[in-house]
């Protein structure tokens, strides 16, 4: 799957954070610019990157002002050097220094994330792994950090705790009682309640790697196991489930890590650790 954002619900989040940088009003804008005065600008990147979030900018200065001209001069995933730029803005100098903030806090934040993730898909290149987010995002961005993953090259895992069962440690413990095991009882559960949806288990033991693929879980997560056990685990569910690593990985590990075999390594640093990238609006002569 792939998060694909909506021109509303850009609009809308874009509208939330005006609201909040304005207020009443922008006040220095207002008592240092004239109203009539227009200008030309630009955002640039000041650091190499991998973009993310253009409409985000877009919306910001678009809203402020019906007449700012907006030319995007290259598009979300395109990966830039250091003093190119990515948006050229005209119109309203009002419009655009009140937006300024706003449009540089998407893009920055989501361009960050699209290139850490960027990082670690070009580190496990030649290999059969993917690289996969997680549920550890921003509270009222998942689908905005999401999107920025898909840009910087990774895959978007599930979008939240509806759209596939991923049962884990915790899950298990509730049905430790149950025959012939935790994990058979837990597949057996959720197939029947939800045929349609994929089952991934978590599994810290290469017992319950055994277990989950002779339940016929589609998917097994191999919670911080040693890349030796990754490897043991990768041959069980051979022809069976796929593999997913989990725990430990960063840009040091990952490379091994996918060298174990695994279908995907999921990364809970590209969206809860990703570094905002130096992005500036300049002015052009």
């Amino acid at each position: 799957m792939r998060v694909e954002l909506t021109a509303s619900e850009i609009r809308v989040a874009v509208k939330a954070a005006l609201a909040e940088d304005i207020g009443g009003g922008d006040v220095t804008t207002l008592a240092t610019v004239p109203k009539s005065l227009a200008f030309v600008t630009v955002l640039r990147a000041r650091e190499p990157l991998v973009v993310a979030g253009l409409d985000f900018a877009r919306a910001a200065f678009s809203q402020l002002s019906w007449s700012v001209k907006i030319e995007n001069l290259v598009h979300d995933g395109t990966h830039v050097a250091r003093g190119e730029n990515l948006l050229r803005i005209s119109g309203s100098a009002r419009a655009i220094l009140s937006a300024e903030r706003v449009a540089l806090n998407f893009v920055q934040h989501l361009s960050g994330i699209a290139t850490l993730t960027a990082q670690f898909v070009a580190a496990v290149k030649g290999t059969r792994a993917q690289i996969l987010d997680t549920r550890k995002t921003t509270p009222g961005w998942r689908r905005f950090e999401k999107y920025a993953v898909a840009c910087g090259g990774g895959k978007n895992h599930r979008i939240g705790l509806f759209d596939m069962v991923l049962i884990k440690d915790n899950h298990l413990a509730a049905l430790r009682n149950e025959k012939p095991n935790a994990v058979a009882a837990a597949i057996q559960q959720a197939r029947k309640k939800y045929p349609k949806l994929k089952i991934e288990v978590e599994a810290d033991t290469l017992e319950q790697v055994a277990q989950a693929a002779d339940a016929g879980a589609d998917i097994i997560l191999l919670d911080n196991m040693s890349v030796e056990q990754m490897r043991s685990a990768v041959k069980i569910a051979k022809g069976r489930a796929k593999t997913e690593a989990s725990g430990g990985v960063n840009l040091d590990t990952v490379r091994a890590i996918a060298g174990s075999g695994v279908d995907f390594i999921s990364v809970g640093a590209l969206t809860h650790s990703a570094r905002a990238v130096d992005i500036g609006l300049d002015f052009e002569e």
